[in-house]
């Protein structure tokens, strides 16, 4: 069903794939890295049958988008923040507000200030994306499985960067490098996504 008291038209009119229903912190320390603005979308786990279908056109935008996970990135010096790159060290803090590259016709002040904000510290949120397949086994060519969203899931990050339900960890990469992140609590989901709304609705834990 969709959220009471929601206008026509609504969130679906909103260039921002996060919303934001109670705010905890709308961070913004941290510099982004310069792949910020030219990782592909998905960033890591790529095989066909594994990529959410909630991506939409965003797998035709570069940088990080609105709605996926800010990690701290140690490969790129101290305070830096971005995507996912699969390398050790790096660790959720919370999730992007905005698209890094902006969106057309917008102004663009994340590529003007090397900032990137993103929501930290608790709040509850709307996001429409997030990871529709089980990334398990992808990186020797299996498919994903299709992933169910009920009231009281646990959300972890996966090795892209977005919201699952799925605490596995990508058993290919030699690292394991974000295995300590897929096994973290980041939120409790309070509304799956449904034919009226395809955005989850969750309580942020981080």
């Amino acid at each position: 069903m969709a959220m009471l008291g929601q206008a026509s038209g609504g969130f679906t009119e909103s260039s921002s794939v996060l919303r934001i229903l109670h705010l905890g912190i709308r961070n913004t320390v941290g510099v982004l890295t310069d792949d910020s603005f030219t990782q592909s979308n998905p960033p890591v786990i790529t095989a066909d049958g594994t990529v959410s279908d909630q991506l939409g056109d965003n797998e035709n935008t570069l940088g990080v988008l609105s709605g996926s996970v800010c990690f701290t990135r140690p490969d790129e010096g101290s305070n830096y923040i971005g995507g996912p790159t699969g390398e050790a060290g790096e660790q959720p803090l919370g999730v992007f507000i905005n698209t890094a590259v902006g969106n057309s016709y917008e102004n663009t002040p994340g590529s003007v200030s090397g900032k990137g904000p993103y929501v930290s510290g608790q709040g509850t949120y709307a996001n429409s994306l997030f990871e529709t397949q089980d990334l398990t086994g992808s990186g020797a060519g299996d498919l994903g499985d299709d992933l169910s969203y009920a009231t009281g899931d646990i959300l972890y990050v996966s090795q892209n960067g977005y919201l699952t339900n799925s605490a596995s960890t990508d058993d290919h990469h030699d690292t394991q490098a974000l295995s300590l992140a897929a096994a973290r609590t980041f939120a409790i989901l309070k509304m799956p996504a449904d034919a009226a709304q395809d955005e989850i609705v969750y309580d942020q834990r981080m």
